[in-house]
């Protein structure tokens, strides 16, 4: 679960990235979701989005895919989404620390 603070500094690195996934007239296919995870695996942070045709709505389309790629969603606007995944074995976005809780 991602704090606010490093969903912050994820926005931040995203808005400067291409859109590396686009989802059609046709939906979320398993070719979409092995195409995040691998995005996923040697990225950590991708930015996608969905065309006018899509029947599903943008948030519903970035869930979905989240969900099939174990990932989160930082953010959703416009028609245009931001997923995130630790690469647990090479990672390569360092994240601010989570504070301790009491």
């Amino acid at each position: 679960m991602l704090t606010s603070k490093q969903r912050a500094y994820l926005k931040s690195l995203s808005s400067k990235m291409e859109t590396i996934l686009i989802v059609g007239k046709d939906g979320v296919s398993k070719e979409t979701i092995k195409q995040a995870e691998d995005a996923l695996v040697k990225r950590e942070l991708i930015k996608g989005k969905i065309l006018e045709t899509t029947e599903e709505s943008v948030k519903d389309v970035a869930n979905i895919i989240a969900e099939g790629t174990n990932s989160e969603v930082v953010q959703v606007i416009g028609n245009k989404f931001v997923l995130y995944k630790k690469n647990e074995k090479e990672p390569k976005i360092k994240l601010p620390k989570a504070k301790k809780k009491d």
